[in-house]
């Protein structure tokens, strides 16, 4: 297919029927330029705009007088009334622009064909992303359709600053990847390791934004996301503003950006849209429940194992009491709760919302509180998980959540096996490994690890927009880790 364009109307038409063989959507409609000049208009139904095709490529040339032209290509490109309408000369591009939507204009006696650009692709309309709701702030999305997307960046940053390359990723799927950055202020370092990291891909297909994810990030085995995704046009124009990179995929309503830290996947656009004071509180109870999230199971499971002696007398002895029936050690009782506790959050995912909801909370009710009733868990046990789930819940990223949520397993078996002794353990591998961590040469931990000043105020609070420069946090961040890195080395 990379061969050119004949000069030989018919064996182009052959060449091009032979490919698309078997593909009943693929409409040939052949028509007249003059009296003695043939051509034909080749697109795939359902993906072409069969009205635009009548009304601006076969009706100009029925109203046209069927005289010889002076000059053909003239005449083509003053009678076709098509804004994008670009001259191809190899056969991969005539098959890449049917495939995309774009009808082909084949002219008897040419060895050229026209790619018309009378795309038409049904998508929904722009809602209120489901995933990352706010309470003050835009109530818009992205969609599947990459070239909405693109427009919604556009709207939000006007400055000609801001580009967008494009590319083609896929051998069968050949999906439409897009890469926007604001020059000036997005690393020109960063730019070329996006675009050769992208470039590197060899798949059959990218059907989510996350095919690409898994193949671009600096450790795949991590738990801990390096990549952030997010459906908020919003978010993604301030990453822009601070000097990251988006990466837009076609088919999906997730955006990627790179590089972040574990902290910017902490903080949610709330923080930005209420008062700096509220932003700061609401920060620090997420903190807060991050933390409660990851430990308080496998500190309960420690405590009533190992470390009785740490528990108020009274409050031993309640914990005793309802224990007393149980027939598993505090290690087992927390590992089935927990178990139960993601079946039941999947199940309230997976379900039809209409049922959804209804089942995870009734199924948690009565299965909680008929376990207690048996005597298979403690209330303490089953109060312990309860408290864990809802402070899961606010993390404001959900894939970040599943980190978090998964990793409570390890920490109970540790907490279960060596008491806080195994959980002292666990954090200190967990907070190695997230220091051991880059997103694209930014290090994960950053600005805590390592310490930069100018930028921890916009990490453990949100200082008011006057007192941040975030234009250039990023850039400013890797050149630094490039001095640092040059220095050890000398």
């Amino acid at each position: 297919m990379q061969n050119p364009l004949e000069k030989n109307f018919d064996n182009n038409v052959e060449t091009i029927r032979s490919i698309y063989n078997h593909c009943s959507d693929v409409v040939y409609r052949p028509f007249h330029i003059t009296a003695n000049l043939r051509a034909m208009i080749i697109y795939i139904d359902g993906i072409s705009d069969t009205a635009l095709i009548d009304e601006q490529v076969l009706a100009p040339f029925r109203r046209e007088q069927k005289e010889e032209p002076e000059s053909l290509v003239e005449f083509i490109e003053n009678t076709v009334s098509v804004s994008q309408m670009d001259q191809v000369k190899l056969l991969t591009d005539c098959i890449e622009s049917i495939s995309t939507g774009k009808p082909i204009l084949l002219i008897e006696g040419q060895n050229y064909a026209y790619s018309l650009g009378l795309t038409k692709f049904e998508s929904r309309s722009i809602e209120e992303p489901q995933a990352e709701k706010v309470i003050r702030g835009p109530r818009e999305g992205f969609v599947e359709s990459l070239q909405v997307n693109t427009s919604m960046l556009r709207r939000i940053i006007k400055s000609p600053a801001l580009k967008i390359k494009s590319m083609k990723i896929g051998e069968y799927s050949r999906t439409s990847i897009a890469i926007a950055y604001i020059e000036g202020i997005a690393s020109p370092q960063l730019i070329e390791e996006v675009e050769t990291r992208l470039k590197s891909i060899n798949l059959d297909a990218i059907l989510e934004s996350n095919y690409i994810e898994e193949m671009i990030e600096d450790n795949p085995y991590s738990p801990f996301p390096q990549i952030l995704s997010t459906e908020r046009p919003d978010v993604a124009s301030s990453n822009l503003l601070e000097g990251r990179i988006v990466i837009m995929t076609d088919g999906t309503p997730f955006v990627l950006i790179v590089p972040v830290s574990f902290f910017s996947m902490i903080q949610a656009p709330d923080d930005y849209y209420e008062r700096y004071i509220v932003g700061t509180i609401i920060r620090w109870v997420r903190y807060v429940s991050l933390i409660v999230t990851l430990l308080l199971p496998s500190f309960y499971v420690a405590i009533t194992t190992f470390h009785q002696e740490m528990i108020p007398g009274r409050l031993l002895i309640s914990i005793s009491a309802a224990r007393e029936s149980v027939p598993f050690p505090a290690l087992v009782e927390a590992i089935i709760m927990e178990l139960m506790l993601e079946a039941l959050r999947e199940a309230g995912v997976r379900l039809p919302n209409q049922v959804g909801s209804a089942v995870s909370i009734v199924g948690a009710l009565i299965i909680g509180q008929a376990s207690v009733q048996a005597g298979l868990v403690s209330a303490p046990m089953v109060i312990v998980v309860a408290v864990t789930g809802v402070a899961s819940f606010i993390i404001p990223r959900y894939f970040v959540g599943y980190s978090i949520r998964f990793l409570r397993f390890p920490l109970i078996l540790l907490a279960g096996t060596l008491g806080l002794l195994g959980i002292i353990l666990g954090i200190l591998i967990v907070i190695t490994h997230l220091c051991s961590l880059r997103s694209f040469g930014m290090p994960y931990l950053e600005p805590i690890a390592p310490f930069r000043k100018k930028q921890i105020k916009d990490v453990l609070w949100r200082s008011p927009f006057w007192m941040m420069d975030k234009s250039s946090q990023v850039n400013s961040a890797l050149i630094e880790d490039k001095q640092q890195l040059e220095g050890d080395k000398t």
